[in-house]
C-alpha cells in the first residue's frame, strides 16, 4: 500500500522549461535595447548552448555573452537582462494544468514529499511562487541532503523521515536517470510525467523504464486507485 508520494518540482509540478524560455527571451530583449550587439535569434541560441554545456542554474550566463558580444562586462546591459528575466520568471513559475486539484486529493489520504537536485532556496522559492508550498510534509534538496538523485541518499532519508518501506512510496518525475532509475534500484515504484519532456527527448509509451507513465498531472489519482486495488 502507497503510503508517501515524493514528486520533482521542474517540469513535474511547474513547467520550469517554459518559465526558462520566456524569462530568457524578456532578458535579451531588454539587453538588446540597452545595447547588446547581437540579433535575439543569436542570442537565444549562444544562452542555450551555454545552459548545454554548464546546466540550467548557470547564473553567469548574461555576462559571457556580453563579454564576448561586446567586448567587456556593461551593467548597464546587465542590469537590464537580469530585472526584465526576474519580472518575468515571477510571472511563469506557475504548476501545471491540475497540479493544485490533485494534490488537494491526494494530501487527505497520502504524505507527500518534494525530492529535488535544486539549492533549497531555489527549490523552496519556486514552491511558493507557484502556491504549492503548503502541500508537502517534506521537502528534501541537494542542500539538506548533499548528493543528487543520482544517489540513493536522497531517496532513502525520504524514506527515513516517513518511516516507511520502499514499496510503501512512489516517485513521479520527468529524468529517467534520477527520478526513475534510481528510486528502483531501492524498490521505490515509480511514475514518468511525459508531459514534462520535450517531444525529440521523450521515449516511446511505456519505454520510459518507470512503473507507471502519465500524460497529464491528474492521471495520478487513476494511477494510486490501480495500486490499491492490486
Amino acid at each position: 500500500m502507497i503510503k508517501a508520494i515524493l514528486f520533482d518540482i521542474d517540469n513535474t509540478l511547474v513547467d520550469f522549461m517554459k518559465m526558462k524560455r520566456k524569462s530568457c527571451e524578456a532578458a535579451v530583449e531588454a539587453m538588446i535595447s540597452a545595447g547588446l550587439k547581437m540579433e535575439k535569434e543569436d542570442a537565444m541560441k549562444e544562452i542555450y548552448a551555454i545552459y548545454a554545456k554548464k546546466g540550467m542554474e548557470y547564473r553567469d550566463v548574461f555576462e559571457k555573452i556580453i563579454k564576448k558580444y561586446n567586448g567587456k562586462i556593461d551593467y548597464k546591459i546587465m542590469a537590464s537582462g537580469v530585472l526584465a528575466y526576474r519580472l518575468v520568471k515571477e510571472e511563469q513559475v506557475i504548476p501545471y494544468e491540475g497540479v493544485i486539484s490533485t494534490l488537494k486529493v491526494l494530501k487527505k489520504k497520502y504524505k507527500l514529499a518534494v525530492v529535488s537536485d535544486a539549492p533549497a532556496m531555489k527549490a523552496w522559492t519556486r514552491l511558493i511562487m507557484a502556491k504549492l508550498d503548503g502541500f508537502f510534509d517534506l521537502v528534501l534538496t541537494k542542500s539538506d541532503v548533499k548528493r543528487q538523485k543520482t544517489s540513493t541518499v536522497p531517496f532513502n532519508a525520504a524514506l527515513k523521515h516517513f518511516n516507511i518501506e520502499p514499496e510503501e512510496a512512489i516517485m513521479v518525475g520527468d529524468r529517467i536517470e534520477r527520478d526513475i532509475q534510481t528510486p528502483k534500484k531501492l524498490g521505490i515504484k515509480t511514475c514518468f510525467a511525459r508531459y514534462g519532456v520535450e517531444d525529440l527527448k521523450k521515449p516511446a509509451n511505456g519505454k520510459s523504464g518507470a512503473d507507471f507513465e502519465i500524460n497529464e498531472f491528474k492521471d495520478l489519482i487513476g494511477i494510486l486507485k490501480s495500486i490499491k486495488k492490486k
